[in-house]
C-alpha cells in the first residue's frame, strides 16, 4: 500500500511539472523568432516591417495643402527610400513593400499611422487627418496577404494615428491626445487591449503650430534603450515627465534647433541601436555619449519635406522580445 501511496505521489509531481512545462513551452513559442507578427515594444529587436517606396503621389503633392515645406523631388525621394530599406536589410530586418497605388493619398509612404500590431493581430486605426483616410483599408489588405489578421478596427467618430502610441512596455502603452488621436479613438483602443492586461497612459499633447500640422507623441520621445528615452522636454506634459522619472527613465534631451529637423523622431533597432536623420549632431553626439549606437540616413525628401521620420517611414509587424534572465 505504501509503495502504491509512492508511486501515486511521483505521478501526481510528474504531471505538475509537465504542466509547468507545457505553459513553460507556451509562452516560450509567443515569444520565438517563429512567430509572424506581435509589435509591443519600441525597442526589442527589430525582426520585420512594412514600408512604402515613394511613386508619383508623394511627388505631385500640394505643399500647401498637405503641410510639406516644398514639392519633393521624386526621383531623390525614391534614392533616399532605396538607402533607408538597405540600412534596414544589412541589419538583418525582414522587409516587405507595401506597393499599392494611392493616387490621392501622399502620406501613405508614412506606413506607421493606420496601424499598430498586438500579439493577437492588428488594431487598423481611423486617421485623424482627413486627407488621409483611406491609407487603413489598405495597409488592412497588405497586413492580410502577410498572414497577420485584424484584431479590432476603430469605428464611428474615433480617430487616431500610429504616431501617438508609445510603448513604454510590452503591457504599458501611452497614447497621445492629439489634433489626430481623440478621446474616442483612445476609450475604443484602450477598451480593446484590456483584455490583453494592457494598460493604457493617456498623454496630453500640445497645441503646437495648430491642427495642419502633424504633432504626434512620437514627435516628441522615441524609446532608444531601456529605461531610455530621447525626448523634447519643453511639449512634453509634466505629469508624463513626473510618471516617466518615477518608472526610472534616463532621459536624454534633444535641443530646440534639433526638434525642427525631427532630432526627437528616431528608429529603435535594437536595445541601444537607433536610425535617425543625418541631420542633427548635437543629438547624435548625447546619445552616443549615453552609449547608444546611431545609424543616419539622408531625408532631406522622404523626412524634412514631409515631417515624417524613420519610426514614421516603418511599420514594424513583429520585433523579438524575451524574457530577461533573473
Amino acid at each position: 500500500m505504501k509503495k502504491l501511496v509512492n508511486t501515486l505521489k511521483l505521478l501526481g509531481l510528474f504531471l505538475f511539472s509537465l504542466c509547468i512545462y507545457s505553459y513553460a513551452q507556451a509562452q516560450e513559442m509567443e515569444e520565438s523568432p517563429s512567430a509572424s507578427y506581435g509589435c509591443q515594444s519600441m525597442i526589442a529587436p527589430l525582426v520585420k516591417v512594412v514600408v512604402k517606396r515613394p511613386d508619383s503621389a508623394f511627388a505631385v503633392a500640394d505643399p500647401l495643402k498637405w503641410h510639406y515645406t516644398s514639392s519633393p523631388n521624386l526621383s531623390v525621394a525614391q534614392a533616399e527610400h532605396d538607402e533607408f530599406v538597405k540600412i534596414l536589410l544589412e541589419k538583418g530586418i525582414e522587409v516587405h513593400y507595401h506597393d499599392a497605388y494611392l493616387p490621392e493619398l501622399a502620406d501613405s509612404i508614412f506606413v506607421h499611422d493606420p496601424v499598430i500590431i498586438t500579439k493577437k493581430g492588428a488594431i487598423v486605426l481611423r486617421m485623424g487627418k482627413a486627407l488621409r483616410r483611406g491609407e487603413e483599408e489598405a495597409i488592412e489588405k497588405k497586413l492580410h496577404s502577410l498572414g497577420l489578421p485584424t484584431f479590432f478596427k476603430l469605428d464611428g467618430d474615433a480617430t487616431a494615428e500610429g504616431g501617438d502610441f508609445l510603448w513604454l512596455d510590452e503591457q504599458t502603452l501611452a497614447i497621445g491626445h492629439s489634433f489626430r488621436t481623440n478621446i474616442e479613438g483612445i476609450r475604443q483602443v484602450r477598451n480593446a487591449v484590456a483584455d490583453l492586461g494592457i494598460k493604457v497612459v493617456e498623454v496630453d499633447l500640445p497645441h503646437g503650430d495648430g491642427e495642419a500640422s502633424c504633432l504626434h507623441l512620437q514627435s516628441l520621445i522615441s524609446l532608444v534603450d531601456e529605461k531610455v528615452a530621447l525626448v523634447f522636454l519643453p511639449l512634453l506634459p509634466v505629469s508624463f515627465v513626473k510618471q516617466l522619472k518615477e518608472s526610472g527613465f534616463q532621459l536624454i534631451e534633444v535641443p530646440l534647433i534639433e526638434f525642427l529637423t525631427m532630432g526627437s523622431n528616431v528608429l529603435a533597432l535594437s536595445p541601444g541601436v537607433c536610425l535617425t536623420t543625418q541631420d542633427n549632431p548635437i543629438t547624435k553626439k548625447r546619445l552616443e555619449e549615453a552609449g547608444i549606437e546611431v545609424i543616419t540616413y539622408k531625408g532631406d525628401e522622404i523626412s524634412l519635406k514631409a515631417e515624417g521620420g524613420a519610426t514614421c517611414l516603418t511599420r514594424p509587424l513583429l520585433r523579438r522580445t524575451q524574457k530577461l534572465a533573473k
